[in-house]
């Protein structure tokens, strides 16, 4: 899979998580992530149902929160470093459903590989505001280390925006997420496009995230 990968963000939407999504899935995305770190948990488990269902069709992962994924029946969930162990979280979730995990070095993407996470977020490329706690970082080199010593497909988020993105595309990056550069615009569907774009022009295909 290649392509946009979008990520909900309540603060920063003009139009709210559920126009985002529907706007995102008409530009072609394939893999959403309901992120959501300050609703409770019945608020957040009533958006979820709701995000579900118009995610019928694309793969519908919910970050941190495996509580969330499965009274929604996401396909996943995405995990920091700091939240529930992968071990853990595949006991819990079961071997059929998805589960990314976000690194920061070649270390953390080859213990990743290792335990059987389905994909790897790497996070920040660039500075960004968007996440408040981000690390420093990472640059379009890590991207390409990690290229050559990882099979997992890679999902690079952080300070992304139109201007260097075509930079992390030709680095390796299987998807790639820039949610203020989109959802912070009135026209969603149309940015996401522009970001799509970039992977038609990169040949080359790769493993992606369950077969897709």
């Amino acid at each position: 899979m290649k392509g946009y990968y979008f990520i909900t963000d309540k603060k920063l939407s003009r139009l709210g998580n559920l126009s985002d999504v529907k706007n995102a899935i008409k530009a072609g995305v394939k893999i959403v992530q309901y992120r959501e770190k300050e609703a409770d948990t019945k608020e957040m488990y009533g958006e979820a149902i709701k995000l579900r269902k118009i995610c019928n069709n694309v793969f519908f992962l919910i970050n941190d929160r495996i509580d969330i994924a499965l009274a929604a029946n996401a396909d996943g969930v995405h995990l920091g470093q700091s939240d529930m162990p992968y071990k853990v979280a595949r006991k819990l979730l079961g071997k059929n459903k998805i589960i990314g995990i976000t690194v920061h070095n070649l270390k953390e993407a080859r213990l990743a590989q290792r335990l059987g996470a389905n994909y790897i977020g790497i996070s920040p490329v660039f500075e960004t505001r968007t996440k408040p706690d981000a690390k420093n970082p990472v640059g379009i080199k890590l991207i390409k280390k990690i290229k050559q010593r990882v099979s997992l497909p890679i999902v690079a988020i952080g300070g992304i925006n139109l201007s260097n993105a075509r930079d992390v595309v030709f680095a390796g990056a299987n998807c790639i997420c820039a949610i203020s550069a989109v959802i912070t615009k009135k026209d969603v569907a149309r940015e996401i496009e522009k970001f799509n774009n970039l992977f038609k022009k990169q040949k080359g295909g790769g493993r992606g995230i369950k077969g897709q």
